[in-house]
């Protein structure tokens, strides 16, 4: 299989295994090439991307955009995190006067679940989804997929926990779907409030004990307490939930095996892990960052080829 099954990556759910390996494959091409002394290719040089954030975001606004230059694509960037573009069709009107602009492609973070999918079917451009509500972020699952690999040599029959706040969190759903895809055993750890009761039904087992959940995996993935998005309390206070839930040096040396740490970051450092972890060997989330950049630059010049 040399091309997607999909026109646009709106979610994992819509894409299938040989798409995850076709994505890894051309992942790899480009990784050899942003490590070269010219990192950048001229595969993309008549698509134009446009980059709508509707939600503020550092991390994945700039991976994306590097991304893009790399392979030479002209780049617009929206940022409406600020504005009042927050209604149905307000989207619609904000993307069509981008694409009146002559857009090959949107990549979009936006608040609400579905809404890249509610954009696909009313515009004529190619979709990413660089994240919607808590719903979906399909290349963070991607690229974390992806460093295991590198890491451990394959993802099938690896244990993987993700660990935290599995509720409001599109990373922990994208990845769940990845891993399964491609064969690995998944378990959920964190406190039963952050806990969807759906979640046994995507294959996934429950363990609220960390060190339990650390003894049994081969990679932990360890999410980040999104204070933004929880308007309740959902636990007693940030000490208690570093008590139980947070990954520290001693937990990790207690144990008989190495296992591989991650973090889709930003790092609330003494919260989910402390310093001495999040900087260790066993820690993975600087390669994470870089494979960002190859994983995304590979989901686009894919969708690209098939606009032309």
């Amino acid at each position: 299989m040399s091309e997607l099954s999909v026109p646009h990556l709106l979610g994992i759910k819509y894409i299938n295994e040989a798409d995850i390996q076709l994505i890894f494959e051309t992942a790899d091409h480009f990784k050899e090439i942003i490590n070269r002394p010219i990192k950048k290719v001229p595969s993309l040089r008549d698509i134009t991307i446009a980059n709508l954030f509707f939600e503020n975001s550092t991390r994945t606004r700039l991976s994306f955009e590097l991304a893009e230059k790399r392979l030479s694509a002209d780049v617009v960037n929206f940022s409406a995190a600020q504005s009042s573009v927050k209604k149905g069709e307000t989207l619609i009107d904000t993307v069509n006067n981008i694409l009146s602009m002559k857009v090959d492609m949107v990549v979009m973070r936006h608040p609400n679940p579905g809404a890249g999918v509610f954009l696909s079917k009313n515009v004529k451009a190619s979709i990413v989804n660089a994240g919607d509500g808590a719903h979906e972020h399909p290349t963070q699952a991607l690229l974390d997929s992806y460093s295991i690999r590198e890491r451990l040599g394959d993802v099938a029959g690896k244990n993987v926990v993700i660990v935290g706040d599995i509720l409001h969190s599109r990373v922990a759903l994208s990845n769940i779907f990845a891993l399964k895809l491609q064969g690995a055993n998944v378990k959920v750890c964190g406190p039963k409030t952050l806990i969807p009761k759906y979640i046994t039904s995507l294959g996934v087992e429950v363990e609220t004990n960390l060190q339990k959940a650390i003894e049994w995996c081969d990679v932990a993935n360890m999410l980040r307490i999104q204070n933004e998005r929880l308007d309740i309390s959902y636990f007693p206070s940030t000490r208690e939930y570093v008590q139980q839930y947070g990954l520290t040096k001693p937990m990790l040396d207690r144990l008989d095996k190495e296992i591989v740490i991650m973090h889709p970051g930003p790092i609330n450092r003494g919260v989910e892990i402390t310093s001495d972890v999040a900087d260790s060997e066993q820690a993975i989330i600087l390669d994470q960052v870089e494979n960002g950049v190859a994983v995304r630059m590979a989901v686009i010049y894919l969708l690209a080829s098939k606009i032309k």
